[in-house]
């Protein structure tokens, strides 16, 4: 974002395009892992492989992945690491979009509320029955227990239901829901700095246009340096 505003004056469409292409390549990459984190691919007996079917997505390995948009990349929208000898939930985020992860029938100590922060698409969650959903039942519309699984169905709004200033966030502010139990708060039109307090557009061209001129220039001294070292040679 940085890199967008301080170089905007030079080439924003090149700038733009490398930038688009880096976040392509790091969220393929993650996915990837991802989806590879256990051996195998989604079964079409599962809860996983039913929502899958029904939610007309493709399988990759332990993934379900669909198109929203034609245009947007695929993404995660179903995730299965059921049975997979899990002891401990590593870092999920690669799945961060998904509205169904199975983690049930691994021997999982303990998961920590924090694995799931950010994922606010998360809408059925499997696990084994003795640990506690993200965020305790008050978080969930729904908590079940069948043989031995738990079922967290239907993450609630930490926010209030109105979509309007929240007293959970500073004033001027606006409160989104970040995932079980999570929220976070974002300035609202024309307020920005520490707390929300200062009104107006942020200065973006003043603060980041400096910054973007002095990286250039030393990514151009850095270049010239390096080139004549290698003619040199």
């Amino acid at each position: 974002m940085k890199m967008i505003a301080g170089c905007s004056q030079l080439k924003p469409v090149v700038l733009v395009l490398i930038l688009n292409l880096c976040f392509y390549a790091s969220y393929q990459l993650n996915e990837l892992q991802v989806c590879e984190l256990c051996s195998g691919a989604v079964l079409n007996g599962t809860a996983v492989g039913h929502f899958c079917s029904s939610s007309a997505g493709r399988i990759d390995g332990r993934c379900c992945l669909r198109h929203d948009n034609t245009g947007d990349p695929e993404h995660i929208i179903g995730l299965d690491l059921s049975n997979c000898s899990l002891t401990h939930v590593e870092d999920l985020h690669g799945a961060s979009k998904a509205l169904m992860i199975d983690l049930s029938l691994n021997p999982i100590v303990n998961i920590s509320d924090t694995a799931f922060q950010g994922f606010t698409e998360l809408n059925y969650l499997f696990l084994p029955q003795h640990i506690v959903c993200p965020g305790g039942n008050t978080s969930w519309e729904k908590v079940d227990i069948k043989q031995g699984i738990r079922l967290c169905e239907g993450q609630k709004d930490m926010c209030n239901q109105t979509g309007q200033l929240s007293i959970n966030c500073p004033e001027n502010s606006l409160c989104a829901p970040y995932g079980p139990s999570f929220f976070e708060c974002s300035c609202a039109v024309n307020f920005h700095g520490y707390k929300c307090l200062r009104e107006g557009e942020f200065p973006s061209l003043l603060v980041f246009g400096p910054l973007g001129a002095f990286t250039v220039v030393v990514s151009f001294l850095l270049w010239a340096t390096q080139r004549r070292k290698v003619k040199s040679q």
